[in-house]
């Protein structure tokens, strides 16, 4: 702590007719944030004009806030989907919907290409994902890391909500271009489990990047380049997608605890 302020010091920070330079007030204040003796030295030689003065701005204040409107009840439902989905995650969720048409739209006019819907599933789900637990992309981060539900939880809430769309989306598509819902759904899951569980470790945002930019450099530019989709794409690996998915899910599970040492570097 640092020391005292001296009678005259105080005396002069607590008249404000008086001239006290900056430096000096600013010290004063940052030694009266930890010291109640000194505290007690400026209100008491507080004048009774200011002592009036701030009961007539607690009267104000009084006055006004029971002279203002009652306060909004939300409604539970609107409260409920404030847990469960960032309105943050709109936009990127659009993107995502709007990707998935265009995919469908080269599959039905480039009947040369390799399914473009059956390569993009997997990264249909890492957008959303990567911007649900992203401080940089959520304005209300702050006070959401400090909840009690948040890391692990609150990211599986998020990543559902985004799969809500998502799936859909899939479906959708896998009916226009005649895929199986199956090849599509698995993948995403996969992605989507794979990006929490590497999340643990490098954190969520960078763990999307990172399985987006190897599955397009080393799945998707080699389909597109030799037309032809890779074997682990095909009907007979539902199976490997499927283990994949549990073991991924659990695996990110039993990291659990590392969300919450990585919510403030996301």
């Amino acid at each position: 702590m640092s020391p005292h302020p001296t009678p005259a010091v105080i005396a002069r920070y607590a008249d404000w007719a008086a001239e006290l330079d900056e430096v000096t007030a600013w010290s004063v204040e940052v030694h009266l944030e930890d010291c109640a003796e000194c505290r007690s030295r400026v209100a008491d030689r507080t004048t009774d004009d200011s002592h009036a003065l701030l009961a007539r701005v607690a009267a104000g204040l009084d006055e006004g806030i029971s002279a203002g409107p009652a306060p909004v009840r939300r409604r539970r439902w609107l409260m409920a989907g404030n847990r469960w989905m960032a309105w943050h995650l709109v936009p990127w969720l659009i993107m995502t919907v709007g990707a998935l048409g265009c995919a469908v739209l080269l599959d039905t006019l480039q009947s040369f290409l390799p399914s473009v819907v059956a390569l993009l599933a997997p990264l249909a789900p890492l957008p959303g994902v990567a911007i649900a637990w992203s401080k940089r992309h959520d304005p209300a981060w702050e006070l959401i890391a400090g909840m009690p539900a948040a890391g692990l939880t609150m990211l599986l809430r998020r990543a559902a909500a985004v799969l809500v769309v998502v799936v859909p989306a899939l479906a959708l598509a896998s009916t226009r271009t005649g895929i199986s819902l199956a090849l599509t759904l698995l993948p995403s899951l996969a992605f989507t489990a794979g990006t929490i569980a590497l999340g643990a470790f490098i954190g969520v945002r960078r763990a999307a990047l990172v399985l987006g930019t190897a599955w397009a450099a080393f799945v998707v530019t080699p389909a597109v380049i030799t037309t032809d989709l890779p074997v682990f794409l095909h009907q007979g690996s539902l199976p490997g997608w499927a283990l994949l998915t549990v073991a991924l899910a659990g695996f990110a599970a039993a990291r659990a605890g590392d969300f919450r040492r990585l919510s403030s570097h996301n």
